[in-house]
């Protein structure tokens, strides 16, 4: 959802805004509010964190993040997973966890929610990797396929069988078909 303006605000004025529920982002100057999350999205989004966590934490490797606010390269995003190196996580000077990330992720997880433009989430990865992310991920639940986007703008389609591209560094195996099979409850 689209949110209308009569004049164009700044990245600043924008971060002063109240937060809203869904959170709303600010990508090209424009502000977009995400859909509210429903059950697919969800579990997919519960089971990818649980999962990376599993194999990055106590190793020290890296930490998925839920709905966290990354503001970076003029724009603020809240990707549905952000995934961070261990030694890239913003902290005080007391070493515990900075409460605003004002760098870009290493990789984002998007899933696409019904009735939420490809478009719009697509435009949020692409600035992700023009800004130095290193992996994307859009998933559509409808078509059970992800499309990873690459350094360079690169952009390739996975389904089935496919193995899907892992941030470097983290010894994880997933394929496609695992992953949406995660919303069998069967």
């Amino acid at each position: 959802m689209t949110i209308a303006s009569d004049r164009q605000i700044t990245l600043d004025e924008f971060l002063k805004l109240p937060e809203t529920k869904p959170a709303s982002e600010f990508i090209n100057g424009e502000i977009t509010q995400k859909p509210m999350p429903q059950g697919e999205h969800s579990l997919l989004q519960a089971n990818l964190i649980e999962v990376i966590n599993a194999k990055t934490k106590d190793q020290k490797i890296a930490y998925a993040f839920p709905e966290l606010r990354c503001t970076f390269g003029g724009d603020t995003i809240v990707p549905d997973v952000a995934v961070f190196r261990w030694e890239r996580i913003p902290k005080t000077a007391s070493g515990k966890i900075s409460n605003r990330f004002e760098i870009h992720p290493d990789w984002v997880i998007e899933i696409l929610s019904p009735d939420q433009q490809q478009k719009k989430v697509l435009t949020k990865l692409l600035h992700c990797s023009r800004n130095g992310t290193e992996l994307g991920w859009l998933m559509n639940p409808e078509e059970e396929t992800v499309l990873a986007v690459f350094p360079g703008q690169k952009i390739e389609l996975y389904e089935g069988d496919d193995k899907l591209p892992i941030l470097e560094s983290i010894e994880l195996e997933l394929t496609v078909k695992e992953v949406f099979g995660w919303l069998s409850f069967g």
